[in-house]
């Protein structure tokens, strides 16, 4: 293939959920954000002109210095399945027909004159399939030069499962399972009849699944679920419609399914019955049989060692975890930003390596690709705002008192750095606390996140000392500095580090390197000494309902408007108790 140079490549992703940008630069992905970050609207699926907008600027150019910009689907090929589905249900889906096209007709189908218009770009638009584009952010960016490829999520254009194969900077898609049987949608499905919100809850469900029977010989549900799923030995499946309304209405279970898990969708004033725990677990059970069977599948076709995942279930981090011990793989890596947020990077790196046919010569090692803020940016608005801070003398002195604080068992607000890409706080925007405070998880909901308790918070461990706490595959894989691996920790820690050990034992695993983020690892390294124990935990930093915030004006914010203790923002402190004065002075940091 003769290669064809270009040297900006603005990948886009939008109108379903989490719209995105990305941009790169000569092969090498330079700057990524969700709209959402920007906008405060949680899963932002609008055009994301704020997350343009700040890749342009993050290398100081302009729309003109772009190349081509990717689309990571089809919306003809799209809207040729909505209408199909449309068509094969009518009368029934007539009411969501109707509702549903205008926003195809305004928007969806005018993706190149919504560009073109918008941005004043005058370059090529190149479309790709949604779910090479997921294919594509998850090997392109790999560290693997060959590796099979499992991308999973709800449906793109009309697939909604596919494997394949990429090797150096080719991408090919060998079966793919199509509309309407789909893992994602009866994950979203579940989701729904346990009264969570769809594209949004899927975790809270994989988290409530450990307080059921995960035992596949006694737990009911798991039997009777897989009433509505006809799984093969290589794990594709079909799925009886039967149980099911989404492929014609703005809802998902069917009247058949909740006679046979027998009762109506919970709603979200109905207390969680130890019938909707073994719901949850039963499904996490057949999502892993699924996921499991297919890999195993999969190995056996391409004989390779190195398996890459993207789509929303490969967000799934209990099942990830079991993923090695359970097939013949020995390397793993996920797209940290799995679901349709993370395609805008797959179809940037898409065309540049395999469209171009430029050779691949970058591996995302890490997710700090957002939004940075400096020092003088950050002082100016705390002296614009009259907010009381401590300078730090130097970064000694900022990571021994974070850890400190930590230590004496404050929640500490950590805003540092660029903006992670994805839907996890990895060391730039989140908040911190003490692991080995057993009050520690009531802490933190009754002061910040007020969210459900069952729901565990999760580790973050420096990644060589990852083994001594964790049961992890081994080496520690590259996932897990994603958060995306879930691991039993060994039993003689789980009581010394309770805020972070689940109910089953495990933990939803966060680890660093050094070279990743200096001050953050450094902050572990030191709360150990003081401890006894190098981890913390770390939850996002936001409060239920929002995103994580972006800007230090997000940051300030969300620590005045909750119970965090402490702000750590860039090289500076700001104490709550210092400012509570704000609270009643304006509305400026009232949260909603």
């Amino acid at each position: 293939m003769k290669t064809k140079q270009a040297k900006y490549i603005l990948g886009i992703s939008c109108y379903y959920h989490d719209a995105s940008a990305a941009l790169m630069k000569e092969g090498k992905i330079v700057a990524a954000a969700e709209e959402e970050r920007f906008t405060r609207k949680k899963h932002d699926n609008s055009f994301p002109i704020n997350s343009i907008n700040y890749c342009l600027q993050s290398q100081n150019i302009t729309i003109k210095d772009i190349d081509y910009i990717g689309f990571y689907e089809k919306p003809f090929l799209k809207f040729e399945r909505v209408l199909s589905q449309h068509l094969s249900n009518f009368p029934f889906s007539l009411r969501t027909f109707l509702s549903s096209m205008p926003s195809w007709i305004n928007e969806k189908l005018r993706v190149t004159k919504k560009i073109k218009k918008t941005l004043k770009y005058e370059g090529d638009i190149l479309f790709v399939e949604h779910h090479i584009a997921h294919a594509a952010s998850s090997f392109l960016v790999s560290p693997f030069k060959e590796a099979a490829i499992l991308t999973i999520d709800g449906v793109g254009e009309w697939t909604t499962t596919a494997y394949g194969y990429g090797k150096e900077n080719d991408v090919k898609l060998i079966k793919e399972i199509k509309f309407p049987s789909s893992i994602g949608l009866l994950y979203s499905t579940i989701t729904a009849y346990l009264g969570f919100s769809v594209n949004n809850s899927e975790y809270k469900v994989m988290g409530l699944a450990p307080y059921g029977d995960m035992n596949r010989k006694t737990n009911a549900y798991y039997k009777k679920l897989k009433q509505l799923i006809d799984i093969k030995e290589d794990g594709s499946f079909r799925m009886d419609m039967d149980y099911f309304v989404y492929h014609y209405a703005n809802r998902m279970p069917s009247k058949k399914l909740c006679q046979l898990l027998g009762g109506p969708i919970r709603t979200s004033n109905m207390r969680l019955t130890e019938e909707h725990k073994h719901i949850a677990a039963g499904l996490q059970l057949i999502t892993e049989d699924v996921i499991i069977k297919m890999l195993n599948n999969l190995y056996n076709k391409t004989k390779c060692r190195n398996i890459v995942l993207a789509g929303g279930v490969a967000l799934n981090s209990v099942a990830n975890g079991k993923l090695l011990k359970n097939t013949p793989f020995k390397n793993i890596w996920i797209q940290p930003n799995a679901s349709d947020g993370g395609t805008s990077i797959g179809v940037a790196a898409y065309i540049y390596n395999s469209i171009l046919g430029n050779k691949r010569e970058y591996v995302m090692e890490n997710a700090f690709l957002g939004p940075e803020y400096s020092d003088e940016r950050i002082k100016k608005f705390l002296d614009d705002e009259r907010i009381k801070y401590t300078e730090f003398k130097d970064k000694k002195e900022l990571v021994d008192k974070t850890a400190k604080l930590v230590y004496d068992n404050n929640v500490v607000g950590w805003f540092q750095g660029r903006m992670e890409w994805g839907p996890r706080a990895l060391g730039s925007r989140s908040i911190l606390a003490n692991p080995c405070n057993p009050k520690a998880k009531e802490l933190l909901n009754t002061k910040v996140k007020h969210r459900e308790k069952f729901r565990p918070f999760a580790p973050v461990v420096c990644e060589d000392d990852a083994l001594k706490y964790f049961d992890c595959d081994k080496p520690v894989p590259a996932p897990t500095d994603f958060m995306l691996m879930v691991y039993p920790i060994h039993e003689k820690w789980q009581k010394v580090i309770p805020s972070v050990t689940h109910v089953d034992g495990s933990g939803r695993l966060q680890t660093i390197r050094r070279h990743q983020n200096e001050l953050y690892y450094d902050v572990i390294k030191t709360f150990g000494k003081m401890s006894g124990v190098p981890i913390l935990i770390n939850t996002s930093f936001n409060i239920r309902g929002e995103p994580i915030v972006c800007t230090p004006e997000n940051g300030y914010k969300c620590m005045m408007g909750t119970g965090i203790d402490y702000l750590v923002i860039g090289n500076f402190l700001v104490k709550r108790e210092d400012n509570i004065k704000d609270i009643w002075d304006s509305e400026k940091y009232a949260v909603d």
